[in-house]
C-alpha cells in the first residue's frame, strides 16, 4: 500500500516531506529542489494535496502543488501522479508537472507555462 508521508527525492535531487497526511487523503508538507535546477533563489517552499483512498486502491493517483518561496518572483507548480508498489514493497511515485509563472500582462502569458 502506498502512502505518502515522509520524504521523497527525484532523480534530480529534488526532495518531498509530507508531514501531514489526513484521513481524508489530504496532505501538507514542503519541497525543496535539487542542485540540477541550478536556482539558488529558491527557498523551501509549502506543498499540499490530495490522494485517493488508499484503503481502496494499493497504487493511488495524487495531485499537490508547490507555492514556491522565493525572493522576487511568483510561480506555482501542481504535481500529478500515481504511487506504485513494486514486487518487492518499494514504493515509486511518477508524477507530470506544470509550472505557471507571473506574466506581466495578457500578452506574455503564452510564456509563463513550462
Amino acid at each position: 500500500q502506498c502512502l505518502l508521508s515522509g520524504s521523497w527525492r527525484s532523480n534530480s535531487g529534488c526532495r518531498m516531506v509530507v508531514s501531514v497526511l489526513g484521513k481524508d487523503g489530504s496532505f501538507s508538507g514542503s519541497y525543496l529542489p535539487g542542485p540540477a535546477t541550478g536556482d539558488s533563489e529558491i527557498l523551501t517552499s509549502p506543498l499540499e494535496g490530495s490522494q485517493q483512498d488508499a484503503g481502496l486502491v494499493s497504487q493511488p493517483i495524487f495531485s499537490f502543488t508547490v507555492r514556491w518561496q522565493l525572493r522576487e518572483a511568483a510561480r506555482t507548480t501542481a504535481f500529478l501522479g500515481q504511487c506504485y508498489v513494486g514486487t518487492k514493497g518499494e514504493e515509486t511515485l511518477h508524477a507530470l508537472w506544470l509550472l505557471r509563472e507571473a506574466a506581466d500582462s495578457p500578452a506574455e502569458d503564452w510564456k509563463a507555462t513550462r
